[in-house]
C-alpha cells in the first residue's frame, strides 16, 4: 500500500509508516497527478485540491483531510470515481475557542467594549460555534444564533441574519464554505449584509476567507458601518489583501485552529478513518509532546492572554505579509 501524506501534518509519521508499505511526504502544493497515480490513499490538508484533474486515472481509493473543512475535495467527483473521503469535524474547536477568547478579551481591553453588556452573534453553530456559545455564556454575553440548516430541521433557538444585523455588537462566522445551493455561504457577508448592520459591530472570521467579500468589508470599514474586524481567514490565500490586513484590528495567517491538541485530534481522526476504510487495527497513539510548565495567573481571563495573544501573530504577519504560507506552515503550535 502506498500513501501520500502532506508533510505539514504533525505526529503522523510513526503511525502511518506502521500502517502502509510506502509513505511519501510532500508539501500540499506538490501533490500532483504524477505523484498520486499509483497511490492507494491521500492524507491531505486544504492546500491540495482533490478533484478530477488530480485523481483521474489514479489508484486512489481513500482521501483523508486532517481538517474540518472539505471544500478542497470535489465530493461529487469522488462519488463518481468510487473514492471514499473523510474530514475531521470538531478537531480544532478548542483552538478556535481559545483564539476567540483572547480576541474578545482584547476587544474589551482596547476597544472599550464591556463583554457582559454586549450581544454576540454566532453564524454557524456546529462543533466550533457551539464552543463559542459556551465561551460567550461564561463571559456573561447575550448571544444570538444563526444556523439555517439546523433551523430548517426544526431545531429551536435560531434567528435570521437580519436579526443579528440589527442587534449584535460582535458577529463571528463559523460556517463551512458552500459556493451554491440553499445554504450558500460564499460571500455571505456581502455589501447587502453590511448595509443592514445597525450597531456598527465588530466582525470576526475564522471559518473560510470566501465567506466574507473582501471589497465589501473594506468598504464597511471605510464608511464606518463596522467598528473593526478580526480576520484569520482570507480570500485568495496566500495572496491576501494587504489593505485589509492594514485596516483590521487583528489579522492572522489562518492559524486560529492551530494548537498542538487540535492537530493531534485531526491526525488521530484521519488515521482512524484510514484504518476503518482499509480494515486495519488502530494500534497507534497520537499524543502531542509535553511543553515546559509555565506558571499562569489563577484568573481565567488573565491566564488566557498569558497563554495566547493574537496581537503577536498579527505583528509578524504585518511585518512579513509575503510569507503568509510560510508563517502558517511553520506555526509554533500552542497548547489549549
Amino acid at each position: 500500500m502506498k500513501v501520500i501524506v502532506d508533510n505539514k501534518i504533525p505526529y503522523i509519521k510513526e503511525a502511518i509508516e506502521a500502517l502502509a508499505d510506502e509513505v511519501v511526504y510532500l508539501p500540499g502544493k506538490e501533490i500532483t497527478p504524477e505523484v498520486v497515480k499509483d497511490a492507494d490513499a491521500l492524507i491531505t490538508r486544504t492546500r491540495t485540491r482533490c478533484d478530477r484533474t488530480l485523481l483521474a486515472g489514479s489508484k486512489v481509493k481513500f482521501i483523508g483531510t486532517a481538517t474540518i473543512g472539505f471544500d478542497h475535495i470535489d465530493t461529487a467527483y469522488c462519488h463518481e470515481a468510487g473514492i471514499t473521503w473523510s474530514n475531521c469535524p470538531g478537531c480544532n474547536a478548542g483552538a478556535v475557542e481559545q483564539y476567540l477568547h483572547s480576541s474578545l478579551l482584547l476587544l474589551e481591553q482596547e476597544k472599550s467594549i464591556t463583554l457582559k453588556d454586549a450581544c454576540l452573534g454566532i453564524v454557524g453553530v456546529g462543533h466550533v460555534g457551539s464552543r463559542i456559545l459556551q465561551l460567550a455564556e461564561r463571559l456573561g454575553m447575550r448571544v444570538l444564533l444563526n444556523d439555517p440548516p439546523r433551523a430548517d430541521h426544526g431545531e429551536k433557538g435560531f434567528v435570521d441574519l437580519r436579526t443579528l444585523a440589527c442587534e449584535c455588537d460582535i458577529i463571528t462566522f463559523h460556517t463551512p464554505l458552500e459556493r451554491s445551493g440553499k445554504y450558500q455561504t460564499y460571500h455571505l457577508a456581502n455589501e447587502s449584509f453590511f448595509n443592514q448592520l445597525e450597531k456598527k459591530p465588530y466582525i470576526i472570521n475564522t471559518s473560510r476567507g470566501e465567506v466574507i467579500e473582501t471589497e465589501a468589508i473594506l468598504n464597511a470599514l471605510a464608511t464606518g458601518k463596522i467598528s473593526g474586524a478580526i480576520i484569520d481567514v482570507w480570500e485568495n490565500e496566500p495572496n491576501i489583501n494587504l489593505e485589509l490586513l492594514d485596516k483590521v484590528f487583528i489579522g492572522t495567517p489562518h492559524i486560529a485552529g492551530y494548537s498542538a491538541d487540535g492537530k493531534a485530534n485531526a491526525t488521530r481522526m484521519v488515521l482512524e478513518s484510514f484504518c476503518r476504510f482499509f480494515g486495519k487495527e488502530m494500534k497507534f497513539s497520537i499524543v502531542p509532546p509535553e511543553q515546559p510548565h509555565v506558571p499562569y495567573d489563577s484568573n481565567e481571563n488573565v491566564r488566557q492572554l498569558q497563554m495566547y495573544n493574537p496581537h503577536l501573530d498579527c505583528e509578524v504577519l504585518r511585518a512579513h505579509p509575503g510569507t503568509f504560507e510560510q508563517l502558517r506552515s511553520e506555526y509554533h503550535l500552542r497548547r489549549e
